[in-house]
C-alpha cells in the first residue's frame, strides 16, 4: 500500500487543480471553486465517497469540463488517481473509486446502517434497511448493483501517471498534436463510469439513492411512480437541517480553516433529540474516525442543526 500523502502534498495538489482549471479555462465563480477544491480535498482524504457535481455549470459541458480537467492534473499529481466521473441519468458525480467500492461494500453496510424516512406513507419513525417494506427491499437491491459494479478487492485505481513524463498533455487545447487529442479522448472516456443504462430499470427515485451514496446517515425513500406524493408528505414536516463542518489545518498559515463537509435534513418529529438521536450520534462517531485515519489534513468535525419551517410546494424532490 502506498504512503499517505503529506498535508503539503495536498496543498500541492490543489495547487495543480486550481491551475489546470486555468489552463482549460473552466470559468468557475469564486464560490464554486472554493466547492470544487474542497470537494475534491474531501475525496482525496477519505471523508466522502461521493460528491455531487451540482454547480459549475450544466451537461454536457460540466461533463466535459470536469474530466479535462481531471486528465491535466492527473499528470502532475497521482493523489487523483483513484478519482472518476460517475453519470447517472442527467445527474454527474465525482467518485473515489476505492472508498465507493467499500461503502457499498456488505461490511460498511452492516456497520454504518441507513435510515430511511417513508416519503411513500408519510410515516412518523425511520425504517432501517431490515424492516419489511418493498421499497426498502429495491432498495437493497440497487445497494448489491454498486457492490457488483465496485467489487472492494478490484483494481479500481486508475493508471498512475509518474508527474512530469508527460508535460505536453498539460498545456491549452490549441498547442497539442493529432496523437495528444487521441490520447486526451482515450483517458477522458476511461474516466466516466455512466451507469444510466445500468440502473434504468431500477424503481427508487434518484434522490433516495443520492442520500445513500453522498454518505448522509438518513435518507428519504420513495420510488419514481411516488414522486408526487413523496414531495407532498415531506411538505407536511417541518425540517432539521444538519450541516457538518470538518475543521482543516493549514501547514502554510499554522492555523485552523472550517469548511461544510456536507448537508442533509431529517422531519423534525423523526429527530426530536436533535444530535442526540441514536444515528446521529453514530454518525458523528463514524465521522471522527474517518477524521482520525488523515489528522495531518483534517482537526475535527462538528455538526450544526437549523429548523427549517416546511410549507407545501416549496420543497422539490
Amino acid at each position: 500500500m502506498a504512503a499517505a500523502a503529506t498535508a503539503e502534498e495536498y496543498e500541492e495538489m490543489l495547487r495543480v487543480v486550481e491551475a489546470c482549471a486555468g489552463r482549460i479555462r473552466w470559468r468557475l465563480r469564486p464560490h464554486s471553486k472554493r466547492r470544487l477544491l474542497n470537494d475534491i480535498l474531501f475525496l482525496c482524504t477519505g471523508l466522502r465517497p461521493v460528491v455531487l457535481m451540482d454547480y459549475g455549470g450544466t451537461m454536457p459541458e460540466l461533463q466535459e469540463n470536469l474530466c479535462s480537467l481531471l486528465h491535466h492534473a492527473r499528470q502532475e499529481t497521482s493523489i487523483l488517481s483513484p478519482l472518476r466521473v460517475m453519470v447517472i441519468g442527467d445527474m454527474l458525480f465525482l467518485i473515489h473509486a476505492k472508498d465507493l467500492a467499500e461503502h457499498a461494500s456488505p461490511n460498511a453496510r452492516s456497520q454504518h446502517q441507513l435510515a430511511f424516512v417513508d416519503l411513500e406513507k408519510s410515516c412518523s419513525k425511520l425504517l432501517s434497511d431490515k424492516d419489511e417494506n418493498d421499497t426498502v427491499h429495491e432498495f437493497v437491491f440497487i445497494q448489491d448493483l454498486f457492490q457488483a459494479k465496485f467489487p472492494v478487492d478490484s483494481a479500481v485505481d486508475l493508471p498512475v501517471i509518474q508527474p512530469g513524463t508527460t508535460k505536453q498533455m498539460a498545456e491549452l487545447p490549441g498547442g497539442t498534436t493529432d496523437t495528444d487529442c487521441s490520447r486526451l479522448t482515450s483517458d477522458r472516456t476511461s474516466l466516466v463510469i455512466d451507469l444510466s443504462v445500468y440502473l434504468e430499470s431500477v424503481q427508487i427515485a434518484l434522490p433516495s439513492l443520492n442520500g445513500w451514496l453522498l454518505g448522509y446517515p438518513v435518507t428519504y425513500l420513495f420510488c419514481n411512480r411516488s414522486s408526487e406524493t413523496a414531495t407532498q408528505n415531506l411538505s407536511k414536516h417541518s425540517l432539521h437541517i444538519y450541516r457538518i463542518y470538518a475543521v482543516r489545518r493549514d501547514p502554510t498559515a499554522g492555523k485552523q480553516s472550517e469548511q461544510e463537509l456536507m448537508g442533509f435534513s431529517v422531519p423534525c418529529d423523526m429527530s426530536a433529540k436533535r444530535d442526540e438521536e441514536p444515528w446521529a450520534k453514530s454518525f458523528l462517531a463514524h465521522m471522527n474516525e474517518k477524521i482520525k485515519k488523515c489528522n495531518h489534513v483534517w482537526a475535527s468535525v462538528r455538526m450544526e442543526i437549523e429548523v427549517f419551517q416546511s410549507q407545501s410546494g416549496l420543497i422539490v424532490l
